[in-house]
């Protein structure tokens, strides 16, 4: 039994490092020299045009329905994004041009098409991606278009789609609309 529980404490301690060491792998990628091709260039133009937009789209949607959930949620993280991509355009020595789509975009009818909306959206970056990740040649770029990919693929998409099997009923919790856990 103790070996059991030395066992599970080391592969604890071992995911914790994992953790922490991710951190520092990411900023070695950062570190590397600018290699960025004129289609690495490309990509990031096209990723953050992209993370604009669903900001704004969300925002859209906060405006007319109040901070409901997962667009609350999502929202934040959309402007983490696109934070990550404008620090790739400051490495590669490239300006970043301000979002142009906020306050612009309409927002859906509803709840429920703003969801429906949001799937079709987190789809369309997730092949967005496939079809970018290719032909990226820097390391760094790579990087942090692979980790959008997956948040849109692992987080986004997957709260859209449970918000849609809700009928469009807010999430629960702070800004939910909801009692929150009970």
């Amino acid at each position: 039994m103790c070996d059991n529980q030395n066992s599970g404490g080391r592969r604890r301690r071992r995911r914790r490092a994992g953790w922490v060491a991710a951190p520092a792998l990411a900023a070695a990628a950062i570190a590397v020299p600018a290699q960025a091709t004129e289609l690495d260039r490309k990509a990031l133009a096209d990723a953050l045009d992209d993370e604009y937009r669903a900001e704004a789209s969300y925002q859209a949607v906060i405006d007319k329905f109040g901070p409901v959930r997962p667009f609350i949620n999502i929202i934040e993280a959309e402007k983490r994004h696109s934070s990550m991509v404008r620090g790739q355009y400051a490495r590669l020595g490239m300006s970043a041009p301000e979002n142009p789509y906020l306050g612009k975009l309409k927002p859906p009818a509803s709840l429920l098409e703003a969801c429906e909306q949001g799937v079709e959206a987190e789809i369309e970056n997730i092949a967005l991606y496939d079809r970018l990740l290719p032909k990226i040649t820097d390391p760094a770029v790579r990087q942090v278009l692979s980790r959008l990919q997956a948040a849109s693929r692992d987080n986004h998409l997957p709260a859209f789609k449970r918000c849609v099997a809700r009928g469009g009923t807010p999430g629960r919790g702070p800004g939910g609309g909801g009692a929150g856990w009970q």
